[in-house]
């Protein structure tokens, strides 16, 4: 009688003509016997019902980063009365025109600050809680935050809208860590760029919400801005609904917690498939490859079962080997603050009036930035995987540089003709067209790809905090910028996109359809590496008394061999241990 089974974790029956109950009632080690083209998935590979689900989920907190970056730019005139009247309410004077505008620039700023603080930690939770337990911990935060916001005016506190407006900043720092770990973590090979580039559509389908939602006609009055910033408790809650029910990143919980059944259960769960051995193979591989690389290696007591690897920020910059990948991935970030973007969308509006446009008209034209942002984000999501990220960055910086240019020169001439204003509307749209297709989601992919799992999280702290200051040097500064340099004001990002175009086409490597350990060891140096038997293998992970075979180039005579074999190789023991004799090609006997 037959064995029966269940099906797959989905449920759903493979499309192609195959005996798909056959396949579902053998046991993995049946199928392992079986010719290659039985042993398929019973569900079709790629983006399966429980992976959208778990994008879904995962993505409502850089939805939050979004809504809460560009929730303050609105309502600016209403808030600053709020101040002037909180404060003579107290007081009974009126408040100067400077402290209250230095009231507002720590309102906006303080935000800033959270993510920084938020960044830092977020790896130390995501290696604490994992990536899907750290996610729905951080929404106790943003429940806190959009509640703080959201009853400032009713408890008459600037103060509490100060701690609203900060705590909200951590929630969404620690969400832009560890979002896109569990993204890239998540994802098949083939999709893991589309994927990454969710990322940044949440970021700016919450930036294009928070302009629409802050007009006049609907929350951007006296008495709707309260509920325009408790908004966020939106997000949070939905997400601390949701996120129980989809699976843990499957590398988390092999890697790094060790627990191979539990990371078997939730491949199959989001692979939509019982065949998922090789994943498990190709994390194990990642997994073997950490515990060699320098400052990881393993000592004998652990070859049976090595400890699980997890890299703290100190030691991550005392780690040379990673130093590389750790500039490339600040390097990134900064181009995505400093490119000049964070200056159109905080800014957009007086840009625009400044262009000549009416003030109605400047602010529309700020919404069509948004949805232009949200429109390019998703063109870019299907070119990741086939153009590749080095590629669409260098044009993405390449087409910036162009109209930043551009937009110098029409805020130069406007006063010539009155339909250069709808010139410099189009560069800047034009100017955000390009951001979107990659300085905007790439990096926040990227510092994800070039780690391996131990380093990963200390490395998104790292890069991410630095991305979090860029932000906030960039809307204290462009202010100032915009009265010492006034028209000539983009000519400083057009000179910073030059230097990220050109350290782009040096210094990054394409990391299309790669594994995480194939781009690990493009940062390898040579001199860590050893060949054995063929196998490039890191001179570290040997232990002492370890047999190393290293293969000649060149054909040599016994009588020249060191230890006089019969071989054309050269038996090497490493430092500290007792020179072991054997035979080449048997190490097995010699060990």
């Amino acid at each position: 009688m037959e064995n029966e089974s269940s099906l797959p974790p989905c449920g759903r029956k493979c499309k192609s003509g195959e005996d798909v109950e056959l396949v579902a009632r053998l046991s993995t080690p049946e199928l392992e016997l079986l010719p290659l083209p039985s042993r398929m998935s019973c569900c079709p590979e790629g983006l399966t019902c429980m992976l959208v689900f778990a994008i879904f989920a995962a993505v409502l907190g850089m939805f939050q980063f979004g809504y809460n970056t560009g929730v303050i730019n609105a309502p600016r005139n209403i808030i600053q009365k709020f101040i002037t009247d909180v404060y003579k309410a107290r007081t009974g004077s009126d408040i100067s025109e400077d402290f209250r505008d230095l009231l507002w620039s720590l309102i906006v700023s303080v935000f800033a600050i959270g993510g920084m603080v938020g960044g830092l930690i977020g790896g130390s939770i995501a290696n604490k809680f994992g990536r899907k337990g750290g996610l729905l911990v951080n929404n106790i935060l943003g429940i806190i935050g959009a509640a703080l916001m959201g009853s400032s005016k009713i408890s008459h506190s600037i103060e509490i809208l100060v701690v609203g407006r900060f705590v909200i900043g951590v929630n969404c720092g620690i969400n832009t860590a560890l979002v896109p770990m569990y993204l890239s973590e998540i994802a098949p090979l083939t999709l893991r760029g589309g994927l990454g580039t969710v990322n940044q559509l949440g970021i700016t389908i919450g930036l294009l919400l928070s302009q629409v939602l802050g007009i006049e006609a609907i929350l951007g009055t006296a008495g709707g801005w309260p509920f325009l910033f408790g908004i966020s408790v939106i997000p949070a809650v939905l997400q601390l609904l949701i996120l129980p029910l989809c699976p843990e990143s499957p590398r988390y919980l092999l890697i790094s917690k060790q627990q191979e059944s539990l990371a078997r259960e939730a491949l199959q769960k989001l692979r939509c498939s019982s065949l998922v051995e090789e994943d498990i193979e190709e994390m194990k591989a990642e997994d073997r490859a950490q515990q060699h690389e320098p400052e990881t290696a393993f000592t004998e007591e652990f070859r049976i079962q090595p400890p699980p690897v997890e890299i703290t920020i100190c030691k991550l910059l005392k780690n040379r080997s990673l130093h590389l990948p750790l500039v490339i991935g600040v390097v990134m970030q900064l181009t995505q603050q400093l490119s000049g973007i964070n200056a159109v969308l905080y800014y957009s509006t007086g840009l625009f009036m400044g262009a000549g446009l009416p003030e109605n008209a400047a602010k529309f034209a700020t919404i069509g930035v948004g949805l232009v942002m949200v429109i390019m984000t998703l063109i870019s999501i299907p070119l990741m995987d086939r153009k590749g990220r080095r590629t669409l960055q260098l044009y993405g910086l390449g087409g910036m540089f162009i109209f930043s240019i551009f937009i110098t020169i029409t805020m130069l001439v406007k006063f010539l003709y009155q339909w250069l204003s709808y010139f410099s509307v189009a560069s800047t749209l034009l100017f955000v067209v390009f951001y979107a297709m990659g300085p905007g989601p790439i990096p926040w992919m990227i510092t994800a790809e070039l780690f391996s799992q131990g380093p990963r999280p200390a490395a998104m702290s790292i890069t991410v905090s630095v991305n979090w200051f860029a932000n906030f040097v960039v809307g204290l500064v462009f202010p100032i910028m915009q009265r010492f340099f006034e028209n000539y004001t983009f000519l400083v990002f057009t000179m910073f996109l030059a230097g990220f175009w050109t350290f782009t086409y040096k210094k990054i490597p394409e990391t299309k359809n790669k594994t995480f350990e194939e781009i690990s060891a493009l940062f390898r140096r040579d001199e860590d590496t050893l060949n054995i038997n063929g196998m490039n293998v890191l001179r570290n992970s040997l232990q002492p008394a370890d047999l190393l075979f290293e293969e000649n180039m060149q054909n040599k005579p016994s009588d020249q061999c060191e230890f006089q074999h019969r071989h054309h190789c050269r038996l090497r023991n490493m430092p500290g241990g007792p020179i072991v004799e054997g035979t080449p090609n048997h190490v097995e006997e010699a060990l």
